[in-house]
């Protein structure tokens, strides 16, 4: 028998600890309610379950966001309903003062003025209708894509189907709006394609101011320097301004109009992006078209005379026209966000049961290997004790 080294004693120890470790993991499992509460515990595990559980977090955000979007297309389409009533008042008073076998100058007045209150109230909800801080039926609302593509270094410009250049008029028609043919256009070729676009442009308003600023409209290209410049230059006495994509003038110059058409920004307008998923780029965007009366066509209405009554008429339907169009596509984009926010419940529900199933204690089985560790606590305890004692007999061989 050996006293110096208590073999039995030792390995006793050794699973005890073993045990108790067990134990101890066994309970934070059951009081924490998760499998892995830190890398150790299922290292592969934990990766995959934080990805998930992030994936949640984000979806969850994304239903609360398109809840955001359906609370504004309700906003907007709210007024818009009000609009269409004083649209269908405004006929009503149009249809009352073609009647001219039974009104008399008089009336027609009344209802003239009754009809630019009207277009007036529609001019301010456009502008005062806003969710927060941001306008909805302005126009402003919804993100649009830039107009032109950048001018590269090789003296280009590529053009998409709708790119616009606005043109200025003072004097004239004003803003105008040249659509520009598709394509990619090289130097000389480019500032052609642009300036036949203008002129074509507007000749088209008629007016003749701005036939002058069409005849004077010039755009040429520059090959000097590292990737040349367009020149707009304009002779006639008529000014005119030329502005890229966003609005933004290009820089004017002493013969009328020159600068260099750079980058245009990817988006213009306020709002309209919709963030409907945990991932970057899954967005959806809401573009709400101006309500104002100038825009609907119901700004300048007479119904003072039988022309007059006769075009106000045509022009209230095309206006009730375009808000019902306008309506319906909020309504059509309503539904569609009831129904994102469904998808998007229905796929965080199966993303939290994937990552439970990782990270979350199984209860049941956790208390089996509780109750196992328990029973091999008591009996490690007691064999240890019973290793210690067995030194002991050694005494009796000293006796």
């Amino acid at each position: 028998m050996r006293i110096n080294q208590n073999v039995m004693a030792n390995n006793a120890s050794r699973n005890l600890a073993g045990t108790n470790a067990m134990l101890g993991k066994s309970m934070e499992k059951l009081s924490s309610g998760f499998r892995i509460n830190r890398a150790a515990d299922d290292a592969a595990g934990l990766v995959i379950s934080q990805g998930l559980r992030a994936q949640v977090s984000g979806l969850k955000q994304a239903t609360r966001n398109a809840q955001d979007a359906i609370s504004v297309v309700q906003t907007a389409e709210g007024a818009l309903n009000e609009v269409h009533t004083m649209l269908t008042r405004m006929r009503d008073l149009a249809v009352q003062a073609a009647n001219t076998g039974g009104n008399d100058a008089a009336s027609r007045t009344a209802a003239q003025a009754e009809i630019t209150q009207l277009a007036t109230e529609i001019t301010r909800i456009s502008v005062d209708t806003k969710f927060g801080g941001t306008s909805l039926l302005d126009g402003s609302y919804g993100a649009t894509a830039g107009k032109l593509s950048s001018f590269d270094a090789n003296g280009s410009l590529t053009f998409a189907a709708g790119n616009t250049i606005n043109v200025n008029v003072t004097g004239g028609s004003g803003a105008v709006s040249v659509s520009l043919a598709a394509g990619t256009f090289t130097g000389a070729a480019a500032a052609a394609s642009v300036e036949s676009s203008v002129k074509a442009a507007l000749y088209a308003t008629g007016n003749a101011v701005d036939k002058a600023a069409a005849d004077g409209f010039h755009a040429s290209f520059d090959a000097v320097g590292a990737g040349g410049a367009f020149t707009f230059a304009n002779s006639s006495t008529a000014a005119i301004a030329v502005t890229d994509g966003t609005g933004t003038p290009l820089a004017a110059a002493a013969n009328g109009l020159s600068g260099l058409i750079g980058t245009v920004a990817a988006a213009t307008g306020t709002g309209g992006n919709f963030q409907i998923g945990a991932n970057s780029g899954q967005l959806v965007s809401v573009s709400i078209t101006s309500t104002s009366a100038a825009t609907l066509g119901v700004n300048a209405l007479v119904v003072t005379t039988d022309a007059g009554a006769a075009s106000a008429l045509t022009s209230l339907d095309t206006a009730i026209a375009s808000v019902s169009t306008t309506r319906g596509t909020l309504g059509a984009m309503q539904n569609r966000f009831d129904s994102m926010i469904n998808n998007l419940q229905v796929t965080t529900e199966n993303l939290s049961a994937s990552e439970s199933r990782i990270r979350d204690t199984d209860m049941a089985q956790e208390m089996v290997t509780l109750t196992k560790n328990q029973v091999l606590l008591q009996a490690g305890t007691a064999m240890l004790a019973q290793a210690n004692q067995i030194p002991q007999s050694v005494l009796k061989l000293l006796q």
